[in-house]
C-alpha cells in the first residue's frame, strides 16, 4: 500500500485538502460586506455555522473512510459541495445563508478524508513528514482562502466568491478521480458500529484525548482571532477594505510552511516539545495583539504570524502521534481529534465575536489568551512520553 503514495497522489491529496477546507473560511474577510446586506447577526451566524457544519461532517462522514473507499467518498463530497456553494451564492436572506454555510461545512470535511488517507499510505518512519506535506496544503488553503475571497469580494461583491468556489469544487472532484489511488474496503462495519467504535477510541486512548484537548484549545483561540480580524482592520483607525483584510492571510501562509518541519521534528523527537512550543507561541501572539493590535498594523501582522506558526506546528505533532495509535482506525481517530477541534473552534469564533461586539478588541485578545494559556497547561502536564503507542 505504501507504493501507491506516489508524487501524483501526494499532490492530489494536498490540493484536495486545501481546496475543500478553504470553503469554510471564504466568509471571514467578507463579513463586513455580508453584515452590510444582512445585519449584525450575520457576523455571529455565518462563521459559526460553517465551523459547526464542518464538525458535523467530521463526525458523520469522515469515519466512513475506514469502511468505504475514500476516493469515492471524496468525489461525492466535492460534487455535493459545488451545489451547496451555489446555494450560498444565491442565498436571499440570513437564514438561508446560514443553512447553506452549514451544509458547506459538512461537505468540506472532504479535507479530513484526504489527511487520513495520506497517513494510511505513508510508511511509519516518515508519517509525520508526509502528513505535514498534505497539511501544508490544507493550512495554505485556509489562509489563502481569506486573501482570495477578500480580493474578489472587494471588487465584485461577496456572492461571486462562492459561485467561483462552486466551480473549484467541481474541479476538485475531477482531481480526486484522476490522482487518488483506489483503496479497498478495509472494515466491513455497519454505520452504527463505526459510530460506537469512535466512542471506544475516545475512551481507551489517553494520548488521543490529550492531543485532541490541547489542539482544540489552540483552535478556539485561532478562530476567536480570525472570526473578528476583518471587523478590527476595516474599522478605525485602519479603515482597510475586504481585500486589505484578506491580505493578512498571505502572512499566515508563512506559518503553514512549518508543517513539514514540525512533522520531521516529531518523527525524530516526539510530539510534546512541539506542542508545548506551539502553545507558548500562540499565547505570545495574543499578548502582542493586545498590546498593539488597536493602533499598529505591524503588531497585527506579527500576531498573525505567531498564531499561525504556533497552531500549525502543534497540529502536525498532535496529528502524527494520534495517527500512530491504531492502524486501520485513522478516519475515526481523525474524527475524535477534529470533532473536538471544531466544537472548540465554533466556541472560539462565537466567543471572540461576542467579545468584540461587547468589549472590543481587548475582549477578543482576552478570550484568545485564556484559551491558549489553557493549551500551555495541558501540553506542559502531558504525561505521555514521545513515541507512546496504545493499541
Amino acid at each position: 500500500m505504501t507504493a501507491r503514495l506516489d508524487a501524483k497522489a501526494r499532490l492530489g491529496l494536498t490540493l484536495i485538502a486545501g481546496g475543500a477546507v478553504a470553503n469554510i473560511y471564504y466568509n471571514q474577510p467578507l463579513l463586513g460586506l455580508i453584515v452590510a446586506e444582512f445585519g449584525d447577526r450575520a457576523a455571529l451566524w455565518v462563521p459559526t455555522t460553517a465551523l459547526v457544519g464542518y464538525g458535523l461532517g467530521i463526525v458523520g462522514l469522515v469515519p466512513l473512510g475506514d469502511a468505504l473507499p475514500r476516493r469515492a467518498l471524496i468525489v461525492g463530497q466535492c460534487l455535493g459541495l459545488a451545489l451547496a456553494l451555489l446555494a450560498v451564492g444565491l442565498a436571499p436572506n440570513l437564514a438561508s445563508l446560514a443553512l447553506a454555510h452549514l451544509v458547506v461545512g459538512v461537505l468540506a470535511s472532504a479535507a479530513q478524508q484526504a489527511v487520513p488517507l495520506a497517513a494510511e499510505l505513508a510508511p511509519d518512519a516518515s508519517r509525520g513528514r508526509i502528513v505535514g506535506q498534505v497539511m501544508t496544503g490544507l493550512l495554505t488553503g485556509i489562509l489563502l482562502a481569506r486573501t482570495a475571497s477578500g480580493f474578489v469580494g472587494a471588487h465584485l461583491g461577496w456572492r461571486p466568491v462562492f459561485l467561483v468556489a462552486a466551480l473549484l469544487a467541481l474541479a476538485m472532484a475531477a482531481i480526486a478521480r484522476a490522482t487518488l489511488p483506489q483503496t479497498p474496503q478495509t472494515h466491513p462495519l455497519r454505520y452504527r458500529a463505526l459510530m460506537l467504535s469512535i466512542l471506544h477510541l475516545a475512551r481507551t486512548q489517553p494520548v488521543l484525548r490529550t492531543a485532541s484537548l490541547s489542539q482544540a484549545l489552540l483552535f478556539a483561540a485561532f478562530n476567536a482571532f480570525w472570526a473578528t480580524l476583518a471587523l478590527l482592520v476595516e474599522g478605525p483607525p485602519f479603515g482597510l477594505t475586504a481585500a486589505g483584510a484578506g491580505l493578512f492571510g498571505v502572512i499566515g501562509v508563512c506559518g503553514a510552511f512549518v508543517a513539514p518541519l514540525s512533522g520531521r521534528f516529531t518523527d525524530r523527537r516526539g510530539a510534546k516539545p512541539v506542542v508545548l512550543g506551539g502553545s507558548l507561541m500562540v499565547a505570545l501572539s495574543f499578548v502582542v495583539l493586545w498590546a498593539g493590535g488597536t493602533w499598529s498594523l505591524a503588531a497585527v501582522a506579527l500576531g498573525v504570524l505567531l498564531i499561525d506558526i504556533g497552531m500549525n506546528g502543534a497540529l502536525i505533532a498532535n496529528q502524527t502521534r494520534a495517527y500512530a495509535l491504531v492502524p486501520g482506525a485513522r478516519g475515526r481517530i481523525n474524527t475524535v481529534l477534529f470533532t473536538t477541534l471544531f466544537v472548540f473552534g465554533a466556541l472560539g469564533a462565537y466567543a471572540g465575536s461576542q467579545a468584540f461586539l461587547l468589549v472590543g478588541w481587548p475582549g477578543v485578545c482576552a478570550v484568545g489568551l485564556a484559551f491558549s494559556a489553557l493549551a500551555v497547561i495541558v501540553a506542559a502536564r502531558d504525561p505521555h512520553p514521545p513515541g507512546v503507542r496504545t493499541t
